[in-house]
């Protein structure tokens, strides 16, 4: 009699939550579907960039966690769960953190750069890039993208942390025919003259 009671008022939730249930299961089918195919996409683009193993398992989680941020937030909006309040504070929550612990505009730009540079073939490790900035530049070796970042090697062995957002609105020479002086300004220099 208990599993009776017990079952109908399990059917008589089903009935009366049934698009709920249909809704949810489409989201559910549909995350599983970005996550099988997303992720193969970006270890091949992370594969032929040819850059080191962390890259591709940063790109992964980052993925994953944006995959799955999304896919809670629409099952909660197809059960009704209202996200107007709960949006403005966790909006103001997240901008507030971002000023105090970075203090920077770029933040959200570079990581949206690390993707590109993950599948530009042109930004691999160990090309030589000299990135022009105004009157002045930078050159190296690409040693390493990370999320916020990209790790140059210049000719003298230092080490130069880059924004991944810089690289891709400053112009960028990719293996350049003539070496300049590592870091400097572009007007000391004419063209024909040999790198010194």
């Amino acid at each position: 009699m208990l599993q009776n009671a017990w079952f109908s008022s399990l059917v008589l939730w089903g009935e009366t939550y049934a698009v709920n249930l249909a809704w949810s299961l489409a989201v559910l089918v549909m995350h599983m579907l970005i996550t099988r195919f997303a992720l193969p996409r970006i270890e091949k683009g992370v594969g032929q960039s040819k850059l080191k193993a962390p890259a591709s398992k940063k790109a992964q989680h980052t993925i994953r966690l944006i995959t799955s941020v999304l896919t809670i937030s629409l099952l909660l909006i197809v059960w009704g769960i209202d996200f107007g309040g709960l949006l403005v504070i966790s909006t103001s929550l997240i901008t507030l953190t971002g000023v105090a612990l970075f203090a920077t505009w770029s933040l959200l730009s570079s990581v949206t750069s690390y993707f590109v540079l993950l599948f530009h073939t042109s930004f691999r490790r160990g090309n030589f890039i000299r990135v022009i900035d105004g009157d002045n530049y930078i050159e190296g070796y690409i040693a390493d993208v990370n999320l916020f970042n990209t790790r140059l090697i210049t000719d003298d062995r230092e080490t130069v942390v880059y924004p991944n957002n810089l690289i891709l609105t400053r112009p960028t020479i990719i293996n350049p025919r003539s070496r300049w002086r590592v870091i400097g300004k572009t007007a000391d220099r004419f063209p024909g003259e040999d790198a010194e």
